[in-house]
C-alpha cells in the first residue's frame, strides 16, 4: 500500500515538473479582429529532443483549456490532415477582454489554451502553453462591415496570412479606397452548410467578414439592393455594375453578401414613463358618464328557477306514467290475452265439428281416389299384363 502511494506521488510530481517545463507563448488577440495562430512543427516541437524529427512526420494537435476539455467559446481549432498544420482561429468579443495568466496547476481559476502535439510515428508528445492577452484594437473604428461567402476555398486555405492578404487586395478593387481589415473567418459548415461530395474542385466554403472606415461602393450597394435579392430569389445572378476583381482566384457567391452600416448609432430604447392612468381627452371616444343602477336579482332567479321548474314537472310526469299507469296497462294486456284464447278455442271447436260432419257422410268415394283405377277402361283393377312386353308407342291402324 505504501509503495503504491509513493508511485502515485512520484507520477504527480513528474507531471508537475513536465508542466513546468512546457514552453509558453504569449499572443495578443484584439477585440473584434480575427485571430489566427498556426500550429506546426516549427512552433510546437522546439525541445532539443525533437530536433531530429523530420518535417514530413505526421503530427496531430489537441487544443483545450488547461483543466477543461474544450476551448473558449470564441476560439476554434481545425486541422485538415496530420501532415498539414493546424489552426487556432476566432474573433474575441468585448466580454473576453482582459489579461489571462497561466498557472502550472490544472485548477487555475483563469485557464488558458494548452496545445498537445502527438507524433504518430514515435508516439511522443509535446505540450505548449498559450498566454492570450486580449485587448482593444488601436486606430479608428470600422463601421462599414461586409461579409462574403467564398465557395472556392476551405477555411484552412484562407487562414494563412498570404491568402487572406490576397483577398483584401482583390476586394480593394470593389471598395472605395480605405483600410480593409479582416474581422472574422467562419467555415460554411459552422453556418449550417452541407459537406460537399468527394469530387475534385468541390469545397466547403468559408465566410469572410471585412471592415473598413470608407463607405460602401456603389457596386456593393447594388449587389445588396432589393432588385438583386429579387433576382437571386428567382435563381438569377444579382446586379453587379463593376468588374469582379475577386475572380478567378476567389469565387464569391454574390447572393450571400451582407452589408452592415454601423456609422449611424442606433437610437437608444426609450424608457417608458409611468402616467397617472387617466386617458387623454379624445373627441372620437365618448364613454358614458353615468351608468344607471340595475338590480339583476330578478333576472338571475328567472334564469335559474324556470329551467328547474320545467325539469321537476317533466320528472313528475314521467314518474306518473311509469308508476301509476301500470294497473291499467295490465288490465289491457289481460283482456287482449282473453280475446286471443277465445279466438283459438273457437277455431279449434269449428275444426272438430267439421271433421265429425265429414266422417258421418254416406257418399261413395270418387273413383279418382280409389287405388289402381284405370281411367281408360274404367276397371278398378289393373290388367294382368307384363309391362315390359308392351311397346312404348302403340300401332295405330
Amino acid at each position: 500500500m505504501a509503495a503504491a502511494l509513493i508511485w502515485i506521488l512520484l507520477a504527480v510530481l513528474l507531471a508537475r515538473l513536465g508542466d513546468a517545463e512546457a514552453p509558453q507563448t504569449t499572443l495578443q488577440p484584439l477585440v473584434g479582429r480575427v485571430f489566427v495562430h498556426t500550429l506546426d512543427q516549427e512552433a510546437v516541437l522546439r525541445h532539443p529532443e525533437h530536433i531530429d524529427v523530420p518535417p514530413t512526420t505526421p503530427v496531430t494537435y489537441h487544443a483545450h483549456l488547461q483543466g477543461h476539455p474544450d476551448l473558449p467559446r470564441w476560439l476554434r481549432y481545425t486541422q485538415r490532415s496530420p501532415r498539414q498544420p493546424g489552426f487556432l482561429y476566432g474573433t474575441p468579443t468585448p466580454e473576453d477582454r482582459g489579461r489571462q495568466v497561466i498557472e502550472p496547476s490544472s485548477a487555475s481559476p483563469t485557464p488558458l489554451p494548452q496545445v498537445t502535439a502527438y507524433n504518430q510515428d514515435s508516439f511522443d508528445t509535446t505540450r505548449q502553453r498559450l498566454v492570450l492577452l486580449i485587448g482593444d484594437p488601436e486606430g479608428p473604428l470600422l463601421p462599414y462591415q461586409a461579409e462574403f461567402l467564398v465557395c472556392s476555398h476551405d477555411v484552412e486555405e484562407v487562414l494563412p496570412s498570404m491568402p487572406a492578404s490576397r483577398f483584401l487586395i482583390a476586394l480593394g478593387g470593389l471598395w472605395e479606397p480605405g483600410e480593409l481589415q479582416l474581422l472574422n473567418i467562419t467555415s460554411a459548415l459552422d453556418r449550417g452548410g452541407r459537406v460537399p461530395l468527394p469530387i475534385e474542385g468541390r469545397k466547403e466554403g468559408v465566410y469572410i467578414k471585412v471592415g473598413s472606415t470608407s463607405p460602401f461602393s456603389t457596386c456593393l450597394k447594388m449587389v445588396a439592393s432589393p432588385d438583386s435579392l429579387a433576382r437571386c430569389a428567382q435563381g438569377q445572378p444579382p446586379l453587379l455594375s463593376c468588374y469582379d476583381t475577386l475572380a478567378p482566384h476567389f469565387r464569391v457567391d454574390w447572393c450571400n453578401v451582407s452589408l452592415v452600416d454601423k456609422s449611424v448609432p442606433e437610437p437608444a430604447d426609450e424608457v417608458p414613463t409611468p402616467g397617472d392612468g387617466i386617458l387623454e381627452q379624445d373627441p372620437f371616444f365618448c364613454p358614458p358618464t353615468e351608468a344607471t343602477a340595475r338590480d339583476f336579482l330578478t333576472d338571475a332567479l328567472v334564469t335559474l328557477l324556470v329551467p328547474l321548474l320545467v325539469a321537476l314537472l317533466l320528472t313528475a310526469l314521467l314518474a306518473y306514467v311509469l308508476c301509476c299507469r301500470r294497473e291499467g296497462q295490465l288490465k289491457r294486456d289481460l283482456a287482449t290475452s282473453d280475446i286471443q284464447m277465445v279466438h283459438h278455442c273457437t277455431i279449434r271447436g269449428n275444426t272438430e265439428e267439421l271433421r265429425q260432419m265429414a266422417s258421418s257422410r254416406e257418399v261413395p268415394r270418387p273413383l279418382s281416389t280409389l287405388p289402381m283405377f284405370n281411367v281408360h277402361t274404367g276397371e278398378r283393377l289393373p290388367p294382368q299384363v307384363d309391362s315390359a312386353q308392351v311397346p312404348l308407342i302403340l300401332d295405330q291402324h
